[in-house]
């Protein structure tokens, strides 16, 4: 990069944020902060209203604006969306594409619109997965009435459908944030009606409306709630062998149950699973349960033959 492209980008970058520091400019472009210095003083010559603190970093007067390209709060949340998404699901060179892309973006915004994308940047998150498959959200999905009340601190009403229980509860909850795994979008949020932190998956969401009661904002940051989840989750690791033939009716949802791996054995397939919802697993299970056999765990074998045995008390 030429020094006149360079100090063009400092500029930009200045606009997209309140205050940036000098050794994030260096590290971003790679240059010594003498380097920093000598471009800022460019900028400075050349008329720009920059205001240096030491200790703290630089930032442009505001007010001073590139060309007249102006976006809305909702359309800067769907760039930020959009950025998260391609970090972990493209490849390097899109990603930093996109990342100058931003920083453009983020230099038109107004104060309000800066602080506001500053506020969610660490609420939203992108877990990598090797089994990604694309998700088609609603026209009226929820994401952004959640994001604007993670920002806002607003506590939400969701009317939501529990999938092992399935039943639909309504219920309060305040919002930690939002992250994207194995094709869905999931909501971290303290439910007020189970009195704990619960994961929500976004599509489940069957109606949700923004209350003007605020919450105190002292939850865990995503990032750390991920991590505790991640150490304390209780996972089971379930075994099982089925026919081939049966493959074709299981292969979609196999996914949504956990699906680690699978292997030959024989004539038949052996797949492993790790979920933490054993008697979910043990209904799906039944649906081909006759070209199936557990290996493992037992407790699921058990699981098994209580739903079957109750199953055929009601026939009979």
């Amino acid at each position: 990069m030429n020094r006149i492209d360079r100090v063009t980008a400092i500029l930009i970058q200045l606009q997209s944020r309140k205050v940036v520091k000098a050794q994030d400019m260096a590290d971003r472009f790679r240059i010594s902060l003498r380097t920093v210095y000598r471009d800022i003083r460019t900028l400075e010559e050349a008329g720009i209203p920059i205001l240096g603190e030491a200790g703290v970093g630089y930032s442009i007067m505001d007010g001073y604006r590139l060309p007249p390209v102006m976006f809305t709060k909702e359309e800067a949340t769907a760039f930020l969306t959009a950025e998260k998404m391609i970090e972990m699901l493209t490849d390097s060179s899109t990603e930093e594409h996109y990342k100058s892309a931003m920083y453009k973006v983020r230099a038109v915004l107004r104060s309000t619109e800066k602080d506001f994308l500053e506020n969610l940047d660490d609420h939203i998150s992108v877990l990598k997965s090797n089994r990604q498959r694309h998700q088609v959200m609603p026209a009226s999905g929820p994401l952004q009435t959640i994001l604007k009340s993670i920002a806002g601190k607003n506590v939400l009403n969701i009317s939501y459908f529990t999938h092992h229980s399935q039943q639909q509860t309504e219920r309060n909850v305040e919002p930690v944030g939002i992250f994207y795994l194995d094709s869905h979008w999931h909501m971290v949020a303290y439910c007020r009606l189970r009195k704990d932190y619960r994961d929500f998956r976004i599509d489940r969401i069957k109606k949700i409306q923004t209350t003007s009661e605020l919450f105190n904002p002292s939850h865990p940051t995503l990032k750390v709630y991920l991590q505790q989840v991640q150490k304390e989750r209780n996972l089971f690791t379930i075994v099982i062998r089925v026919n081939k033939e049966i493959l074709p009716y299981i292969d979609d949802q196999r996914y949504f149950n956990g699906f680690v791996s699978q292997k030959e054995v024989k004539d038949r397939v052996e797949m492993t699973f790790l979920t933490s919802h054993l008697e979910g697993f043990a209904r799906w299970y039944i649906m081909f349960g006759d070209n199936a056999d557990i290996i493992s765990p037992l407790d699921l074998r058990k699981k098994v033959q209580l739903i079957v045995s109750a199953m055929a008390q009601r026939l009979q």
